[in-house]
Order: C-alpha cells, then structure tokens, then sequence
C-alpha cells in the first residue's frame, strides 16, 4: 500500500544525527533525503506520502529549522497525504521531554489534514514523559535515540519501513 505511493523525506538537523536517520531511510528506499530549512510547503505539494525527520532540542523544543517551517506547516494542506514521522532523543539525559518535538510535529500534520501513519511502541525505551505518545503504548513515529541506543537504530528503521509497507 504505502510502498507503491509517491514518497518524499524531508528532515531537519542540528547534530547530524536526524539527518543521518534520514539518509539511511533514504538509502533503503533509493530515495534523497531533504533538508527542511529554507523550504516552503508546496515542496510537499507533489507527494502522497511525506515522511518527516525531527530531533528534540534541549528540553522539549522543536529543532530550529522545523521551527521556522511551522508557519509554512500551518499554512499547508496536507489533505489526502499520508505523513510517517521519525524523531531523535536522549530518554535517559531528557526523560521528561523525550520526543516532544516529534509530538508537536505530529499535531502540526494533523492540524493541516495530514494523516499520520507509522505509529510505534514505546516498549524498549526508558523515559519519563513525551509529547509524542498520544495513545498509551505508542509514538505518533519511530522513536530513535542515537545517544544511548545507536546499536538499534538500522533495525528499527528497518522494521518501521517493513510497517509502513515497503519492501526491503
């Protein structure tokens, strides 16, 4: 289903890691991965399915460049499109706000109309609180955390890939 829609990804990074995720589910989809500063949002005018990289900063923050992008976000009609989110964390340095920005990302896409799909469970990760865990059990996205967990990262974007309906 997923894997046969017109797909983009789009990311912002401040470390390098969100946009090495970004790169390796690029490179698993022979697709390019694309830095979200200095866009506007008819770049996601031409995809059904739109799959969104975000770090955390600091204690819950959306990372600056997504920051800049939200008044674009907020003008967008992401009506019809299917958006998988993917975020990065540190859940034992920020167990109070692991994820958060994915979180406020995701009310973002939902607010414009976007659909989410790409849910994940939280089983595995040791945190306190996050933004990103609208229903109990689950990420709005795949949850990454390349500070304490980097040795799980390729499996996971794997599975989460399998998921969302692409065949590997």
């Amino acid at each position: 289903m997923t894997a046969q829609l017109n797909t983009a990804i789009f990311f912002g990074s401040d470390t390098g890691n969100t946009e090495a995720a970004a790169q390796k589910i690029a490179d698993k989809l022979n697709l390019e991965a694309q830095d979200i500063a200095g866009c506007s949002s008819d770049i996601f005018d031409d995809y059904e399915l739109l799959i969104l990289g975000t770090p955390t900063a600091n204690y819950g923050e959306m990372q600056p460049d997504w920051d800049y992008f939200v008044p674009e976000l907020e003008d967008a009609d992401l009506s019809g499109k299917k958006v998988a989110l993917f975020g990065l964390g540190d859940q034992i340095d920020y167990p109070d706000s692991f994820l958060d920005a994915m979180g406020d990302l995701a009310d973002l896409v939902v607010e414009a109309g976007g659909e989410l799909v790409g849910a994940w469970s939280t089983e595995g990760y040791d945190f306190n609180d996050s933004r990103a865990e609208k229903e109990s059990g689950k990420f709005v996205g795949l949850a990454l955390d390349e500070d304490r967990q980097p040795e799980l990262t390729d499996d996971r974007i794997a599975t989460w890939l399998t998921t969302l309906g692409f065949n590997l």
